[in-house]
């Protein structure tokens, strides 16, 4: 565009310079939001991993206490296996209490996609690509 004594507009040149950088900085922004949703949701899944791994672990002392439990039960009569067995219970509880927070731990960060930074950024492509309205 060219003023009335035929010199370039320089204020096409800046806006022209503006709208890269923001286009650039929305860009990056676009990447960091990206990068902390997916810190989230791998977090959550690590925390899901952690809790399962526990209760996998609070089975197998669980087993081996009931196991124990059987076997003190057939040597003697009354207190010492019924002692081991209720210790298996409230294991087995603990373990199912560990097993549903993992579950819902697993739901809150499966799939480990940035949805959020996705759809900012195809809102942005279809308002760049647009008449620049965002109605």
């Amino acid at each position: 565009m060219h003023t009335p004594d035929g010199e370039p507009n320089p204020n096409l040149g800046t806006a022209a310079r503006e709208v890269a950088e923001h286009a650039s900085a929305l860009a990056r922004l676009e990447v960091e939001l990206a990068g902390l949703e997916l810190k989230r949701k791998l977090g959550a899944l690590a925390f899901g991993i952690g809790l399962a791994v526990a209760a996998a672990v609070l089975l197998l002392y669980a087993l081996g206490f009931a196991l124990a439990g059987g076997a003190a039960g057939l040597e003697t009569v009354l207190p010492t296996w019924a002692s081991l067995l209720i210790v298996a219970g409230v294991l087995l509880l603990v373990i199912g209490i560990l097993a549903l927070v993992a579950v819902q731990a697993f739901k809150r960060g499966a799939p480990p996609v940035p949805e959020q930074a996705i759809e900012e950024a195809k809102r942005t492509q279809e308002v760049l690509s647009g008449d620049g309205s965002t109605a």
